[in-house]
């Protein structure tokens, strides 16, 4: 079982345009809406996919009322916890040029919710074979807590992926997450201004962890502290709704590392980098965040080599 952790989930709802004009008024279509924040799309995609997950998250109010509900309609395994701040809304608007998302920063629970949170979540470790700890922190959270979850995940012996942005992916750094899922402007912050691999193994080698950095129609790369640094690609950039594309990624990562043990290295890296190159790719050919496309047909279409070395033949496909 993969378990997700998502500590600041939200209502998506996605309203697609033929265009969108700054300052003017719109009559759009009625919105889709479903139960998100990015460890929550990970576990519809691993669902979707067939793979046995579970979704943790703190919800509150109508809107987590609606959350559940709509996880229950979807089939989705959830253990959500109560809380009495009301579940965030996110807004995103696409048009067949941008995507333009409209996040709430939502609320922390109180510190007695977010023990029982974490509580929960130690006992749930001890049927899964993988944690993926995805999306913000909530504004208001205690800077320790992405290292609590972590600390958890190692006592349990499961290695945990942590996809998250600023503070938060720094403190998974310096608490030894097992991989890391920045996309290329949450490397650069990390560390500093870099061509992507020499940001990817610097990364890699500062944290010990397995570095899958996105690059968005550049495809994505991955790194450890030592051997190849991989890149996989596309052979042309697609069109659609990147929403969704970084946490169907996180999910083949996800599958990934519960095939192959507690590290991904050696052939493994590649493999999973190029699963996790389609899923991305398949997701974007979707209207919503946590929906992928059959990725068969893209994964055919993978190119992947090493960075700064000739591609081999016989490594890419």
């Amino acid at each position: 079982m993969i378990l997700t952790l998502t500590l600041n989930p939200a209502i998506d709802l996605t309203y697609t345009l033929p265009a969108l004009t700054p300052g003017t008024s719109h009559r759009v279509p009625r919105a889709q809406q479903r139960a998100g924040g990015k460890g929550v799309n990970v576990a519809r995609v691993l669902t979707e996919q067939g793979y046995r997950t579970r979704a943790m998250a703190p919800v509150g109010g109508t809107t987590g009322a609606q959350f559940r509900a709509d996880l229950d309609r979807a089939g989705i395994d959830h253990q959500l916890l109560p809380v009495q701040e009301p579940t965030r809304r996110t807004i995103t608007l696409v048009t067949p040029d941008h995507t333009t998302p409209l996040n709430e920063a939502g609320q922390s629970p109180t510190a007695a919710e977010l023990d029982q949170l974490l509580q929960a979540t130690a006992t749930a470790l001890a049927g899964a074979r993988v944690l993926v700890c995805s999306g913000s922190v909530p504004a208001g959270a205690p800077a320790d807590l992405i290292p609590r979850v972590i600390a958890l995940a190692r006592a349990a012996a499961v290695p945990v992926i942590v996809d998250t942005s600023g503070p938060a992916l720094l403190a998974a750094v310096e608490a030894g997450a097992d991989v890391l899922k920045p996309n290329q402007d949450e490397l650069n912050e990390i560390v500093g201004p870099a061509e992507p691999p020499v940001a990817a193994r610097s990364l890699a080698e500062r944290s010990g962890a397995a570095v899958f950095a996105s690059l968005g129609a550049g495809g994505m790369l991955a790194a450890t502290a030592t051997g190849p640094i991989w890149h996989a690609r596309l052979p042309h950039p697609l069109s659609g709704n990147p929403t969704g594309a970084g946490d169907a990624a996180v999910a083949a990562i996800a599958v990934g590392l519960a095939q192959h043990g507690s590290a991904l290295e050696g052939a493994t890296l590649p493999q999973t980098l190029c699963t996790a190159t389609a899923w991305s790719a398949a997701a974007v050919l979707t209207p919503t965040a946590g929906s992928i496309a059959d990725p068969a047909p893209l994964a055919e279409q993978i190119i992947i080599d090493r960075v700064g070395e000739p591609a081999n033949p016989e490594e890419s496909r």
